[in-house]
């Protein structure tokens, strides 16, 4: 049995680009140099040297093992041309080589130094599947609420595709131009891109933070979005499961009249939920009734306060979440969202 103070396994890759010797841009891999005492002394151990993770080249053509990796004695992370030659270095004491920050052409480089991506899967391999739970329930019934607490507290991530389609806009994407094409004449736009950039926020998501556990707020809303998913992530996939809130229609009009206060949202009228309302009982409650005759639907009575509310959905998420971080105190976002604490933004 390993000693309990061993380093975890280095499982991350580096993907350097850009650099202005381009032999440098490539991936990295854990570094499989054997152990050997650096220049300050410390004794390395696989995949690590100086006490921090370190990387070789997948090509292997660096004459340096490893070739990305922290220098003590200097206090900086490094990367060798393939002769071993150091180009480009970063002052600093992070546990990773930073990705946020420019790194500095050093005596043997030439400029521009390069961006560095850190990803926490193998970009050679297929995206791991992710592990999704849909989220249904009417207007008002908590879904983002409790989604967002679930990122804050449980470690989950909260997609909605309300949101990857503006992100898409906003960064001018592959699928910009044809999504303002359906949504400035108002139209919807079609499940199968909505699904397409799911797949691709979930994937891209996984592979640069490690996490692959999504809430997907208020999809599928309908049986033509529950399509476009097995189109594109393949009929023999497993159906995700998913939770409906289920919350009694004059509690979902007393939440939204109170939020129309300081919501500052168009649709947060009476008028619009009854639209909203009587479309998601024609349009999405088939979907949660097929969920339910597949066994893969669990309802909670989002009435109740939010408390409440949220430990049943800590104890539905349980399985697939961190205990370290089901257990952990209350941060203050997760006291804002559950009232305990006046919000700050």
């Amino acid at each position: 049995m390993p000693p309990t103070d061993a380093p975890i396994p280095n499982t991350l890759f580096i993907e350097v680009s850009g650099a202005g010797i381009p032999e440098i841009d490539g991936l990295f891999v854990p570094s499989t140099a054997p152990s050997a005492a650096s220049e300050s002394g410390t004794v390395s151990s696989l995949g690590y040297w100086n006490g921090k993770m370190a990387w070789d080249r997948a090509d292997g053509k660096g004459e340096r093992s490893p070739s990305l990796s922290y220098s003590n004695s200097y206090r900086s992370w490094r990367i060798a041309r393939l002769d071993g030659h150091l180009a480009y270095d970063i002052t600093c004491e992070d546990d990773l080589p930073p990705t946020d920050r420019a790194w500095h052409v050093y005596k043997k480089g030439v400029a521009p130094a390069p961006t560095i991506t850190i990803h926490h899967c193998d970009p050679r391999q297929p995206c791991p599947e992710p592990n999704v739970v849909f989220v249904l329930g009417g207007p008002g019934a908590g879904k983002g609420t409790m989604c967002e607490l679930a990122e804050a507290q449980l470690g989950w991530t909260h997609l909605s595709t309300g949101d990857i389609l503006r992100a898409e806009l906003e960064h001018g994407g592959p699928l910009a131009e044809t999504i303002d094409g359906f949504i400035t004449p108002g139209n919807l736009v079609p499940d199968d891109i909505v699904v397409t950039l799911l797949k691709k926020a979930m994937d891209t998501i996984t592979r640069t933070t490690g996490r692959n556990n999504f809430l997907l707020d208020g999809f599928p809303r309908s049986l033509g979005n529950l399509d476009a998913w097995y189109e594109v992530f393949g009929r023999h996939a497993e159906l995700p499961r998913m939770l409906y809130f289920e919350c009694p229609y004059p509690v979902l009009e007393e939440r939204i009249m109170g939020r129309a206060k300081y919501s500052g949202r168009s649709d947060d009228n009476l008028k619009s939920l009854k639209q909203r309302f009587d479309t998601f009982k024609a349009v999405t409650l088939p979907t949660v009734s097929l969920f339910k005759e597949k066994g893969r639907c669990e309802e909670i009575d989002t009435s109740p306060d939010r408390e409440t509310v949220y430990a049943e959905v800590v104890e539905h998420l349980a399985e697939h979440t961190e205990p370290t971080l089901a257990d952990r105190p209350l941060g203050e976002r997760a006291e804002e969202l559950l009232g305990l604490r006046k919000r700050t933004r």
